[in-house]
């Protein structure tokens, strides 16, 4: 599914395999509810990896839904479903995974789906073996450097490119891309991060080390509150929060409509307070809230 319509927020939601309970109450109501929700704002794709895959990266992944299922609901709702492929210590022998193959022919065959991708060594082999899966450059190659960023952005191998958060808010370089670049441009919004972060690096590299299966110590933030976890209120705080205000006043007018919201590693609570904030009219987040809360099959904590 490629994204066209102009003035329109295209958000990519975390959780495809990790939330999909919560998504299975979510999108009918998104549908047949529609005055529920802003007419500027739609989804462009929800992301996510199971549990057992190691090419995945940027957060260990706990999803265990059976990717037949969770293909079938986004196929009934059209939404682009992506693969978080995004382990940056690929090896050449990693690549005969089977776990991770059964995944991409599944998603391949059905078409329109994705792939967040970092290792260009498997960037390689899922060009030549899906030709049908297109790719997002992820956020966990930390491009913080503007011209490295734009360099990704001019290849031809990625729809989207997400960079680093600190730079959602240089604006005057922002202006200077070209509408075919800003259509390729997908801002992540409510990272929590330390803006000062060096290490982040190091923190995607140790996830992608564990989802690899080897032994090494978990990565400490050295950062002032690092050890709080994650906090939806903090992140707010962050010079490189984009709220709903950013994005309807400032880039939707410059003429960027892609919005990647974090949020994997979380609960099915939090995913929903992003749900409500981005997306939901504040006179009908009560009714989406109890919508939820009512199903007794969703344990949100």
């Amino acid at each position: 599914m490629e994204i066209v319509q102009k003035n329109i927020a295209y958000y990519h939601l975390p959780g495809l395999f990790e939330f999909y309970e919560l998504y299975r109450i979510f999108l009918p109501l998104f549908r047949e509810h529609r005055e529920y929700f802003y007419d500027w704002c739609d989804i462009g794709s929800i992301y996510g990896a199971p549990a057992d895959c190691i090419w995945g990266g940027g957060r260990v992944g706990f999803g265990a839904k059976d990717s037949r299922e969770v293909l079938a609901l986004m196929r009934e709702y059209g939404i682009s479903a992506r693969l978080t492929f995004s382990n940056s210590r690929l090896r050449e022998e990693h690549l005969s995974d089977k776990t991770c193959n059964r995944l991409c022919n599944r998603f391949n065959a059905q078409g329109g789906n994705g792939v967040i991708i970092h290792s260009d060594l498997l960037l390689a082999y899922l060009k030549r073996n899906y030709p049908n899966l297109y790719f997002v450059s992820s956020t966990t190659k930390v491009l913080t450097d503007f011209q490295e960023f734009m360099e990704e952005v001019d290849r031809d191998d990625f729809r989207y490119v997400v960079p680093d958060f600190r730079l959602n808010k240089v604006f005057d370089k922002l202006s200077t891309l070209t509408e075919a670049q800003k259509n390729k441009v997908e801002f992540l919004c409510n990272e929590c991060c330390w803006f000062g972060c060096k290490d982040r690096k190091k923190c995607y590299e140790n996830v992608s080390r564990k989802n690899l299966g080897e032994n090494c110590p978990d990565h400490h933030c050295t950062a002032t509150g690092g050890n709080e976890g994650y906090r939806f209120s903090k992140a707010m705080t962050n010079p490189g929060f984009i709220g709903i205000q950013d994005i309807r006043n400032v880039y939707l007018p410059m003429g960027f409509s892609n919005f990647k919201i974090e949020g994997r590693g979380l609960g099915s609570a939090l995913i929903l307070e992003f749900l409500l904030y981005y997306m939901t009219k504040p006179a009908y987040q009560l009714h989406v809230r109890e919508a939820i809360y009512l199903d007794s099959m969703l344990d949100l904590f």
